[in-house]
């Protein structure tokens, strides 16, 4: 069982060293994703399970300080797995129907060398992701180093009483941003402050979308206690939310402020030009410097931003497969997603339900009927 055991580690080492680690990220952001998107994720979970928690730990190619933090909980690797597989497929569903479709194994690699928006949503929904699942774990008792969340801070606590078992989001977010904190900081390091900036604007999302759910309690309906938790917002909306600030994305440069020494990210205008009109004309003393005052704008935390212009994704190259003999939907994307080349139109022959009665109760009888379907594929 023994040498099972170490064989599994050695097997599920290799899937997650395929990339190399240049920063304390994980998830979409650090290693390969292959083991939580594989079809058999469920049995794979279960031989998993019969190896040991720190080995477990071991294989997920973390850094060393992060390895310990997953040592130190039991349930911790595997809610990373979740997190990780969560990220995952709520970006591949995101991308679906563009020219990137999330597409991971060495593409993604290479996608990580380079300061695009493609590489800035990974950073953000990677970060959703943790905060996300690290809460709701809480609250349903899987991880032990935490439970439901615990805040009082309603208003009229004579008639608003806590209660409820609610997603324990305080904790999601303490973790978060003490899992994924960067261990060498330099302040020069424009790519790195990119990332982190991303990192937390992922994080935010999740914070802002929080609800409070509430229930009455009292004589014939009557109002007189609510009794309140917090619940997280489905994880697909943070993901349209998500995808709606990476359609909104802002270039960055790299800017000293002369007078404090303090380097800031700030957006540039060209990217962002409606923004342009509403900016107060810049002093001529300035600090910054006329040209940089005038073309750039101050950034927001809840922003996505890149430092480099993204490929087109129409041919295939080291960041993706390209778009040749993909699947678009006529009227809508094919002309986007095929670059203008075109597209083939297959038909694919299948049988549906149809003639459908019910018979009696509770027994529902159809019979098959041929049918067919056009698939649009590019060129």
């Amino acid at each position: 069982m023994r040498c099972r055991s170490t064989s599994l580690v050695l097997q599920l080492s290799t899937l997650f060293l395929l990339v190399g680690l240049t920063r304390a990220f994980y998830g979409l952001t650090a290693r390969e994703t292959y083991l939580t998107l594989n079809p058999n994720y469920q049995e794979r979970m279960s031989d998993i399970k019969k190896i040991t928690h720190e080995d477990y730990c071991n294989s997920l190619g973390l850094h060393r300080k992060q390895k310990r933090v997953c040592r130190k909980g039991k349930g911790m690797a595997e809610m990373l797995v979740r997190a990780t597989r969560l990220a995952a497929l709520e970006c591949q569903h995101q991308f679906l129907q563009e020219r990137w479709n999330c597409s991971l194994g060495s593409y993604r690699k290479h996608l990580l060398e380079k300061g695009f928006k493609e590489t800035a949503f990974l950073f953000a929904i990677s970060s959703a992701g943790l905060v996300h699942e690290v809460s709701r774990s809480c609250a349903q008792g899987i991880l032990h180093r935490c439970t439901c969340d615990e805040t009082e801070h309603l208003e009229n606590r004579e008639t608003w009483l806590w209660g409820g078992c609610g997603d324990n989001i305080k904790f999601g977010l303490k973790f978060t941003r003490k899992f994924l904190r960067r261990f060498s900081n330099n302040d020069k390091d424009i790519r790195a402050k990119v990332d982190d900036h991303n990192t937390e604007a992922g994080i935010k999302t999740v914070k802002d979308l929080v609800n409070t759910t509430c229930k009455c309690h009292g004589v014939s309906g009557s109002c007189t206690v609510k009794t309140c938790w917090l619940r997280l917002s489905p994880f697909k909306t943070v993901g349209n939310v998500l995808k709606a600030k990476y359609e909104r994305s802002a270039k960055v440069i790299h800017v000293t402020n002369q007078a404090t020494g303090v380097a800031l990210l700030k957006k540039q205008l060209q990217s962002f030009p409606e923004e342009a009109a509403v900016l107060p004309v810049p002093s001529k003393q300035s600090h910054l410097g006329d040209n940089i005052a005038n073309d750039t704008a101050p950034l927001r935390k809840s922003d996505l931003t890149y430092i480099e212009d993204s490929p087109s994704f129409c041919r295939e190259t080291r960041y993706s497969p390209g778009t040749v003999g993909r699947s678009c939907i006529k009227g809508e994307n094919c002309d986007s997603i095929c670059c203008g080349r075109g597209h083939n139109v297959q038909k694919k022959k299948f049988k549906r339900a149809c003639r459908c009665e019910v018979i009696w109760c509770c027994v529902v009888k159809c019979k098959e009927c041929p049918d067919e379907q056009e698939l649009y594929l590019c060129k």
